[in-house]
């Protein structure tokens, strides 16, 4: 819960950042506080954290995306939100290292991950799901589904702006938004692997510099 506070908070505060920090005006910035509040962040971590994009340390923060190898030949995408470039890339090349991975270069692995959005919405009475995916088809979404007791919609990174306005303009509640980077395909992995490579994850998700990881391991 706590790594989940700590990246929710740096992200609210770097939308903060780029947008300012009214959620009115500011989309992102809109989502990630209700995206928060569904992951019962308290309300003053979220205060906390839009009031730390106005502090003058925030000005030097950068989002830098970092590529490699994880042992077995597992590819990794891991997002930053760093005000110390050459403090990060030493942590993030110590911990590959360590764990028999390779850093790479930066879009080394663009030709294996799509990026995506993806929204989770509180279905309103009487939503049909075939007729709101039809809807949704000119806004560029690829898939439109039931999970549990909400509706999941996934598509092209690119279209996030045009389905969120949709979403709040047809008066939909937005639980939740994720960014993801999903593989074209996935590796086999055995047991013992799997531990190998997640040691590696957890050391990378563990720094406070890091906001997200992405694998292709199945």
């Amino acid at each position: 819960m706590s790594r989940v506070f700590t990246r929710l908070g740096k992200e609210i505060t770097m939308a903060a950042k780029a947008g300012g920090g009214d959620p009115a005006t500011n989309s992102k910035l809109r989502l990630l506080i209700q995206t928060a509040r569904s992951e019962n962040m308290p309300k003053e971590n979220i205060e906390r954290a839009i009031k730390r994009a106005s502090e003058k340390d925030m000005s030097d923060y950068k989002e830098i995306v970092y590529e490699g190898y994880a042992p077995y030949g597992i590819a990794l995408v891991i997002e930053t939100a760093t005000d110390n470039h050459q403090r990060t890339v030493a942590n993030i090349r110590s911990y590959f290292n360590k764990c028999g991975g390779s850093l790479g270069t930066q879009g080394m692995l663009d030709f294996l991950f799509e990026r995506k959005c993806s929204f989770r919405i509180v279905p309103k009475e009487n939503t049909n799901l075939e007729d709101l995916e039809l809807e949704l088809i000119d806004y560029g979404v690829d898939e439109v589904f039931e999970d549990e007791d909400a509706i999941m919609i996934f598509a092209d990174f690119q279209n996030f702006g045009a389905i969120q306005k949709y979403l709040e303009d047809a008066s939909f509640e937005i639980q939740s938004f994720q960014f993801e980077r999903i593989p074209n395909e996935t590796k086999e992995v055995s047991e013992q692997q799997r531990e190998e490579i997640d040691k590696l994850i957890d050391k990378l998700e563990d720094d406070e510099d890091v906001t997200h990881v992405f694998h292709n391991m199945k």
